[in-house]
Order: structure tokens, then sequence, then C-alpha cells
């Protein structure tokens, strides 16, 4: 597909490319804050602004249900929204950089890889993982306040309030188990590191469901989108406001309840983790600190119980091995784990009631 049918397909159309001395005062400024946000990445300034100078950059119309700006790596170019205005041009530009860097082509230029996000042609497993860390680190690098806000009656603290705002809440929560740096070096240079963190701290099975429940969210939430654009014109017919309203709503609900799943998910994985890793009483204080300090990272509804009954239930088990420790010394994880002073995790998934009823609708396509 050439770039004239990528741009016609992606609904953008160009109005002038940026002039040389605004292209390299947003690279400057891309660059500069790459590297002061992320030091321990090895990223050097003068080489950054080098490589974004180079890109092609242009204001153009693009679709309202699009981010403002958006990178191609066909022409290796960054098209920026019209709407915008020029003083936040660096800011929405550090996200399309990002994705500059961590474009993997062939030799025949096609794209291989996109940091977390394998076979972007084909499958694109991890799309989902892969843009919620190169948000996670554009509003880093813009240093963006943290702010509470509400999606889908879901509350939580965020530096991301306008883009991927679940994602990054969830990726964010995955992060306080992994790091951000294995999560960080691989959206950057595109390789497994991160993956295999996860993998060592869980195993392949629930890192494979969490990348695909990732990237069905956001599936999720892009459908829902041209839902609400298309209601926008439905020209006073009251059956199909009706029924777009019907999908509207069972698409929030669905999306509230995909990411609750997990969430739940990462809370029961990790943790059981932690929790059949300790090895004496300093091990159980600062579990005892991580687990309550993780409430300020997820998200909560009114009627949402997860978090606070697992954390009762774990209290009660690290209260058996503690006293298990204070009689017997430190547990050696190799031979001397008791079956009963280990756990395993409890969290099931199944197929939900809005999921069937989307199908129904036909807001969602069967699986093949």
């Amino acid at each position: 597909m050439n770039i004239n049918s990528i741009l016609k397909k992606e609904g953008i159309k160009i109005i002038k490319p940026l002039d040389v001395i605004t292209v390299n005062l947003i690279s400057k400024n891309v660059a500069n804050k790459l590297c002061l946000a992320f030091p321990e990445h090895g990223l050097n300034k003068m080489d950054l602004f080098i490589e974004f100078s180079r890109l092609k950059m242009f204001l153009a119309q693009m679709p309202d249900v699009q981010s403002g700006a958006k990178y191609l790596y066909k022409d290796n170019s960054i098209y920026f929204s019209d709407k915008l205005d020029y003083e936040s041009l660096s800011e929405v530009a550090v996200h399309e950089c990002i994705h500059y860097l961590q474009t993997t082509t062939d030799n025949n230029t096609n794209l291989t890889r996109l940091g977390l996000c394998s076979d972007p042609l084909g499958k694109a497993t991890g799309n989902g993982i892969n843009e919620a860390s190169v948000q996670l680190m554009s509003a880093i690098a813009n240093s963006s306040p943290v702010d509470t806000v509400k999606y889908y009656n879901i509350s939580l603290s965020t530096i991301t309030p306008t883009y991927y705002t679940l994602e990054c809440s969830l990726l964010n929560q995955i992060a306080y188990f992994t790091g951000t740096y294995p999560l960080f070096h691989s959206t950057l240079n595109s390789n497994d590191i991160f993956k295999n963190t996860f993998i060592a701290k869980s195993d392949l099975k629930t890192y494979n469901q969490i990348e695909a429940k990732f990237d069905h969210l956001l599936e999720l939430e892009g459908e829902l989108s041209f839902v609400i654009h298309e209601l926008q014109y439905s020209n006073g017919n009251l059956n199909k406001i009706r029924r777009l309203n019907k999908e509207i709503e069972c698409g929030k609900k669905l999306i509230s309840e995909t990411f609750f799943e997990v969430q739940n998910l990462i809370i029961d994985i990790f943790f059981t983790d932690e929790f059949n890793n300790i090895k004496n009483l300093e091990d159980i204080a600062k579990f005892k600190e991580r687990i309550y300090n993780f409430k300020n990272l997820i998200g909560y509804t009114e009627t949402y119980t997860f978090y606070n009954k697992f954390y009762c239930d774990m209290m009660v088990s690290l209260e058996k091995k503690m006293n298990f420790i204070k009689e017997n010394g430190s547990i050696d994880l190799i031979g001397s784990l008791k079956p009963e002073l280990s756990l395993v995790p409890a969290v099931k998934t199944s197929i939900s009631f809005f999921k069937k009823l989307l199908l129904k609708l036909g807001f969602l396509k069967r699986e093949e």
C-alpha cells in the first residue's frame, strides 16, 4: 500500500509541511525531554536531535477519534492535527518520536516489530501494551502531573488522563513488580527483556493472557469511539439512536469488566508469587508495605471489592507464615516450604454477559 492510500485510510489530509525551524525546535525539545527523563537508557541528545530533525513533519486534517499526531513509518513522517496549537507540538511529538525509535524493519522496509508489539503487519500481538508503554514514557518525559479521573465509572490516579488511560494504569501496576527499566528498555529497543522479566515473576501463559487482554481493551475502546462518533451523525433517526446508545452502554460495561479482569489477575498472580518467595521476617515486613501501597495504583468503582478481600485473605496467610518462621527460622524455598504456606492464584476468567450481548447486537465480531 503506497503512502497516499495509507493517508486516505487513516483519514489524514495534508495541509502543509512544517518549516525547518519548527521541525528543528520540535526535534531539540523532544531529544532533551527523553534524555532528561530516561538517562539510564543510554540516549544521546545530539544523536536523537539529528534523527528527529530528519523526519518529515506535516500539519494535517485528522479524524476527531484520532490522537493529536500520527507517525507513519512508510514515509518516515509525523502528521500533526491542525487543531493543535504550536506550543503543544513538541509535547505531542514525544509519543510519535518514540514510535520512530522503536520501529524495526526488514531489508524491504516492511515493519517487523514495534517495541512490545510483535508482527505488527500480521496478528499484531502486544499493540495495547506497546501503546500504553509509549504513552507512559511520553507522560514522564513531559513531566505530566498526577490527575484523578473517572473513566467508565472507574476512578483512578494517572499521569495519562487523555490517551490510553486504562491501559497505562494497568501497565503501571505491572511495572510495580517488573520495574520500569525492562519495560522502557524493550519499548525503545524492540526486544523481549520486559517479556522475560514478566514471565520470570509469573509464567508465559499469564503474559500471553494479559497481552491479549490489553489488545482487546484497546480494540473495544476503538470500537466504542467509532460508535460514539457515529451517534453524532444519526440525523434524528430514533431507532438508530436507541440502538447506538444501547451499544455504547454495553461497550462501556464491557470495557470496565475487562479492566478489572486484568487488574485482578495482576494482583493475584504477582502478589502470590511474592508471597511464595517470602523467606524471613524482613521479607514479611516488605511484603506488607508493598501490598498496602499498591492500593494507590488501582482503579476503583463503588462496588469493587477484589483488592480489599485479597488483602484481608493475604494478611491471614501472612500471619501463618510469620508464625512458622518465628518457630522454625528462615524458610528454605527449595526444601522446607510446606504446601499450606504457599498459595496458588485463584482468578478465573470467562466470557461475560455483556460480551455475549454485544455479539448478539453485532457490535463485536465473533472469533473464527
